[in-house]
């Protein structure tokens, strides 16, 4: 099946130019084209079309995985009467008892927050084969190469945090690369700079291998 992903601006990616009124054609998880959304769509009459609004951009890396979810609980939403609903690290982890299988649901919590803010992709290596396994099963592309050493307290679930462009976190190669899986991602902005200043709490859909893993309500 083919799907037409249609969005106020389409920034493809580091090094190429900005869209207005851009799109991307999907076809069997792959992009299979970019560009406007009126030369996509006169050539696909029969693609099942998806408008957004705000800018569509490649997903995000993430590059502070393992401090976020094999140094950090993410309380299940039963427990938040007693945990809270932010993520426990430090001393406040201390008081809770973990084993493999506790790591392995909070970890699939975590995955669910990272995949509302736009991540496509998590730097690792995971040590922890809960945690591991939970990104696996999620569809999360594990990447290698050096990850941000941070404590789990000062680690950011917003891969834009502290970047100074967005292109440092896109998923690479850009969105017009041939047969590129369609990892991406639509977040409320208009441009990239309000992307930046706002965050990638804004994300509206987060799309992995073309299956929409997030939607905003």
């Amino acid at each position: 099946m083919l799907t037409i992903h249609a969005a106020d601006l389409l920034l493809p990616g580091p090094g190429r130019r900005a869209v207005a009124g851009g799109a991307v054609l999907v076809r069997d998880g792959a992009v299979a084209a970019v560009g406007p959304y009126e030369e996509i769509a006169a050539g696909h009459p029969t693609a099942r079309v998806r408008r957004w609004p705000g800018v569509l951009t490649p997903g995000l890396v993430q590059r502070q995985g393992s401090a976020l979810l094999e140094r950090a609980y993410h309380p299940d939403p039963r427990e938040s009467d007693v945990l809270g609903t932010e993520p426990l690290t430090g001393a406040a982890l201390d008081g809770v008892d973990m084993d493999e299988s506790r790591w392995g649901a909070s970890a699939r919590r975590g995955v669910q927050r990272m995949l509302a803010h736009g991540t496509v992709a998590v730097v690792g290596p995971l040590g922890r084969p809960a945690v591991a396994d939970a990104v696996q099963r999620s569809g999360l592309r594990l990447l290698g190469g050096a990850p941000v050493e941070e404590t789990a307290a000062r680690a950011s679930l917003d891969p834009l945090a502290r970047r100074r462009t967005a292109a440092e976190v896109f998923a690479a190669p850009a969105l017009d690369a041939e047969n590129r899986a369609a990892d991406f991602a639509v977040f409320d902005a208009p441009d990239e700079e309000t992307l930046l200043g706002v965050g990638a709490a804004c994300c509206v859909v987060t799309v992995l291998g073309g299956r929409m893993v997030h939607r905003r309500r």
